[in-house]
């Protein structure tokens, strides 16, 4: 990853890796963890997600509606989920390339706690095509952080959801 072009946010969440991998890899989830407002509709793809798999997602810019296509990139059971997203048009690749990540790094559970994960989300357009045009003037590693931010609120509140408290 270029420093230059990757946002990451982090945040520790009171579950277990497994749990919240579970949730990632699942395509269905995205768009109600999604804290940017750009998913829109429903993925298109295998669930649960796994190395190399191809899924597509509704987007939306404004009143722009398109679909993004996704390829898991990199994958560490429990520990490591990424996809590159791309726009294509009859299977050309147009614009695109921004990796989206999520790192889970346990941490130490108490004996009457449960355990604590540290999920770092990262958003990295250093392989992106077109950055400065597509990504940058429009202000999106600007708007990218608070939405990151406000996605892994949802992740938290989607475990604690699950566990009916």
């Amino acid at each position: 990853m270029t420093a230059h072009r990757t946002l990451s946010v982090s945040r520790d969440i009171d579950a277990a890796p497994e749990r919240l991998f579970a949730v990632l890899r699942d395509p269905d989830r995205h768009a109600a963890l999604d804290g940017s407002g750009m998913l829109r509709g429903r993925p298109e793809g295998p669930s649960p997600l796994g190395p190399g798999d191809r899924f597509s997602m509704g987007m939306a810019q404004g009143r722009i509606p398109y679909r993004s296509v996704n390829v898991v990139v990199e994958y560490e059971p429990d520990r490591l989920i990424a996809w590159e997203t791309w726009g294509e048009l009859r299977g050309r690749r147009l614009v695109g390339g921004q990796r989206w990540r999520y790192a889970l790094t346990p941490l130490d559970g108490t004996a009457d706690g449960p355990a604590t994960t540290r999920v770092t989300h990262t958003y990295d357009w250093s392989r992106a095509r077109f950055p400065r045009l597509v990504i940058e003037l429009p202000g999106y590693p600007r708007r990218m952080g608070p939405a990151m931010a406000t996605t892994l609120e949802r992740l938290a509140a989607a475990v604690r959801e699950e566990e009916g408290g």
